[in-house]
């Protein structure tokens, strides 16, 4: 089958990088590599013809042309009309498909020109406006996929581009949605507020279109993902040694959106990882620390939950072992990379793009590209065993924990003495960073923990119940002032820590 031509346009020092990662962002997508070329000056060989000549030989032979403005207008011929308006003009008067992006600017930052150029442009067609590459990325995947289906070249669009249509707006949890654009504001600048209408939020999104939502609408806001997509959760168990075999000391199986899901499952984790407290040399409080870094965990979990193929009928699974962490979720690499690739900075290729995109805007992925590359960083910093990565049928990550000998100061499972030796880590944990009377999301920032229902079900009631810690306010649980503190019981265990 032929492949589908598109012409990117643009002004050339304005947009020099954005063309050449959208470029490599069309070509390495397992799917929109599948269906589309695409053509940008930088990739031209020498030949004998005037730039101008092939730049309109190329847009009379694509059959998309994709035009980025701005703030520049660019080189003006003869006629005082800039090579990125000429080639526009031709497209449209040869009827080819026009995509405009348009990045967000101060009017007074842009040439005239292009202002005027702009509105030309929104007089003829919808346009997508656009701040960062990543933005663009993820509007540009969403239109190509539009493309695809409008042509009927494709009868159905990826799985978190799809409409869903058994669902609609109301199964999705408006707290969720307001929760989200408060993180999304404060991390990233996100331009819509709480007040505003949820389908604009959505369709700002690209999550809601022609009245259906998607299924990554659902996956991200929905009240019961697993309703719908019942592979969608995350099953965690834990090991007393190196390999599988019973019995199982903790086995979860996680549900939710999947913010809910990271969450979740990083709390698993580190509830099983050792963890060391230091000294208050430095501040009054007492930092301290996991024996494999929080951003190491969270990360490993955010790729497998957002890149996983959720058409697959399995789950995310996380088994912690004695030595190590692995992390098995259903998806695959781009199509033509190695595992190789991942240890480099490298271009963004999400499996779930508009699934990729609002985990980015809230926080949960730090910089898009760089996320794998951060976690050989972070472990070599801490003198950690370098991970390995996977890819089989499945794609797994292997984090290694230290060997008992560098880990110093460390809250172990196998603590000597009559008084803790049948107590669980979270207690232990949770003792011996509760100081005085503390309020509950003082001992869980102190921990690193992020998901409170997990919190207060495996660290504050479990440490209530066996006697180890009291309420200020025992007859009042929910009390706005209520704090915990120690016990004798608790006091006798921390000492013997």
């Amino acid at each position: 089958m032929r492949k589908i031509k598109i012409f990117i346009s643009s002004v050339q020092q304005e947009f020099a990088q954005e063309r050449t990662e959208l470029y490599e962002y069309i070509l390495s997508d397992p799917l929109l590599g599948r269906f589309f070329d695409a053509f940008v000056f930088e990739f031209i060989p020498a030949i004998d013809k005037s730039p101008s000549a092939v730049y309109l030989d190329e847009v009379a032979n694509c059959d998309i042309y994709l035009a980025l403005l701005g703030r520049q207008y660019g080189y003006e011929d003869n006629e005082g009309i800039s090579p990125t308006e000429r080639e526009f003009d031709i497209a449209t008067k040869l009827f080819k498909t026009r995509l405009v992006f348009i990045r967000k600017a101060p009017a007074k930052n842009q040439y005239p020109k292009e202002i005027a150029f702009i509105h030309k442009a929104q007089e003829v067609l919808v346009r997508k406006s656009f701040n960062t590459i990543s933005e663009l990325k993820t509007n540009v995947y969403s239109a190509l996929i539009n493309y695809l289906i409008d042509k009927e070249i494709i009868r159905s669009s990826p799985f978190d581009a799809s409409a869903n249509n058994t669902a609609s707006i109301k199964d999705l949890d408006k707290s969720n949605i307001k929760e989200f654009v408060r993180l999304a504001k404060s991390k990233r600048g996100f331009s819509l507020s709480e007040a505003s209408p949820l389908e604009d939020i959505l369709t700002h999104l690209n999550l809601f279109r022609n009245n259906k939502i998607t299924n990554a609408a659902i996956l991200l806001f929905g009240g019961n993902p697993q309703r719908y997509f019942i592979s969608s959760e995350v099953r965690c168990v834990s090991f007393s040694g190196v390999a599988v075999e019973k019995p199982i000391p903790s086995y979860k199986v996680f549900k939710g959106n999947v913010f809910e899901l990271v969450n979740q499952s990083v709390e698993f984790v580190l509830s099983k990882l050792n963890y060391s407290i230091g000294t208050r040399a430095k501040s009054n409080s007492i930092d301290g620390e996991y024996e494999i870094p929080r951003e190491v965990i969270a990360e490993a979990i955010v790729n497998a939950i957002a890149h996983r193929d959720y058409a697959s009928n399995a789950s995310i699974q996380i088994m912690v072992f004695r030595d190590r962490i692995e992390i098995v979720n259903p998806g695959s690499l781009p199509l033509g990379w190695t595992v190789k690739k991942l240890k480099e900075i490298h271009t963004s290729v999400p499996a779930n793009p508009l699934l990729a995109e609002p985990m980015y805007l809230a926080g949960y992925i730090e910089r898009l590209g760089t996320g794998t590359s951060d976690i050989f960083r972070i472990t070599e910093k801490h003198g950690l065993r370098e991970p390995v990565f996977i890819q089989d049928d499945m794609f797994k990550a292997i984090l290694f924990r230290p060997s008992a000998n560098q880990i110093s100061g460390q809250v172990s499972g196998q603590v000597s003495g009559q008084v803790s030796g049948q107590v669980a880590i979270e207690i232990k944990k949770l003792i011996r960073v509760l100081e005085g009377e503390m309020k509950r999301k003082e001992i869980q920032d102190a921990l690193q923990l992020k998901h409170r229902d997990y919190f207060t079900e495996n660290y504050i009631y479990p440490s209530i119940n066996e006697g180890y810690i009291e309420m200020t306010y025992p007859e009042t649980p929910k009390h706005p002032g209520q704090k915990y503190r120690l016990t004798k019981k608790g006091k006798s265990l921390k000492e013997s820590l």
